[in-house]
């Protein structure tokens, strides 16, 4: 049976090392990993346990030092930058546990940000108002409209991460992959996201992977695996 036919994500026998000086760290030992479409799932596990390496493998930011990652039945981790630029920009949403809002730019401005960086200077002014108009949208969707016009150091962290998850629904992409997007909020805003996460997981039938530490996640998500000595455990 084809990849595609029973998952939309796939980390297949994944190993991960970095080195430090002379000396070379295991990370992860041999990751397999599937995500169905529409799925939302929670990878948990302790600090330096390697979710971040894993979610980082699974947007192509890095690539495997053996085994494969899978998109859609089509393997990505071995294709050219520009192709898996194009994966990054038109497929995948990112959200990091430290929002990355510039500072400089009003909320709007920023959930605009990977429209100007994907279109060329002309496609973007012919298709500014459009653009602009579904960013409107997606801070309404994320109850954030009424700050638009605000920069980050006016809003709060659950705000900001609002902005941030608003940013990474611009490209309307099939697969959204959050980095601890409540490591950095108190315990109401953390749930704030979570529902608001899985409201766009139902609402739009968007696949979710989200690497977290926080335990509490599990009965928000559809499925939870945890990451134990480099390997996925079931849970």
């Amino acid at each position: 049976m084809p990849v595609s036919a029973v998952s939309r994500l796939r980390a297949v026998g994944v190993h991960k090392s970095y080195r430090k000086g002379a000396i070379e760290i295991p990370v992860l030992r041999g990751v397999d990993l599937s995500v169905r479409p529409g799925e939302f799932l929670a990878v948990v596990g302790q600090s330096g346990s390697g979710k971040s390496t894993l979610l980082h493998l699974l947007a192509t930011l890095d690539v495997p030092d053996r085994g494969e990652i899978h998109f859609d039945g089509r393997r990505i981790d071995n294709v050219s930058t520009r192709r898996r630029e194009a994966y990054r920009n038109e497929t995948v949403g990112m959200i990091f546990q430290f929002y990355h809002l510039l500072p400089e730019l009003t909320a709007l401005e920023n959930v605009l940000v990977p429209r100007m960086i994907r279109d060329s200077f002309w496609r973007y002014r012919r298709r500014r108002t459009i653009y602009r108009e579904r960013a409107e949208q997606l801070l309404e969707l994320v109850g954030l409209s009424h700050r638009r016009h605000h920069r980050p150091a006016e809003m709060s962290g659950g705000e900001m991460q609002r902005a941030a998850i608003a940013r990474a629904l611009i490209a309307e992409p099939r697969l959204l992959l959050a980095d601890e997007p409540t490591g950095n909020l108190d315990r109401q805003n953390g749930r704030a996201i979570l529902e608001l996460l899985r409201s766009l997981n139902q609402s739009q039938d968007l696949t979710i992977v989200m690497v977290t530490h926080d335990l509490s996640v599990t009965d928000r998500v559809d499925r939870v695996v945890r990451l134990t000595d480099g390997r996925v455990q079931r849970m």
